[in-house]
């Protein structure tokens, strides 16, 4: 399946839309990784916890955004967005929403 940022593909002409699909997680930061990350932020550099569960998390949006797309027939998913948001009281949970439209490419 082509998933790309883009409205169309180069070369390849959109038969059908199936419409608006998503993919959206919700990833908790677990006292460990808060901790390292405090570290890191003291003495600077990169959080490379927080990376890698955003790193993760963004790849399973964009894959449910995916089997969603498979369910509605298309083999295609264009004009892909990704949003980030935090949540929680202490702001220790990520949300990463993966949406674009499902078409069926010729």
């Amino acid at each position: 399946m082509i998933i790309t940022t883009t409205n169309n593909i180069e070369g390849r002409k959109i038969k059908e839309y199936k419409g608006i699909v998503f993919g959206e997680v919700i990833s908790g930061v677990d006292f460990v990784k808060d901790f390292a990350a405090g570290l890191t932020n003291f003495f600077g550099g990169r959080s490379n916890s927080y990376e890698q569960e955003l790193i993760q998390a963004r790849f399973n949006s964009i894959e449910e955004m995916k089997k969603h797309a498979e369910c509605v027939g298309a083999n295609a998913v264009v004009g892909v967005d990704v949003d980030y948001e935090v949540l929680g009281q202490g702001g220790n949970m990520l949300m990463v929403t993966a949406s674009g439209t499902a078409v069926v490419l010729e």
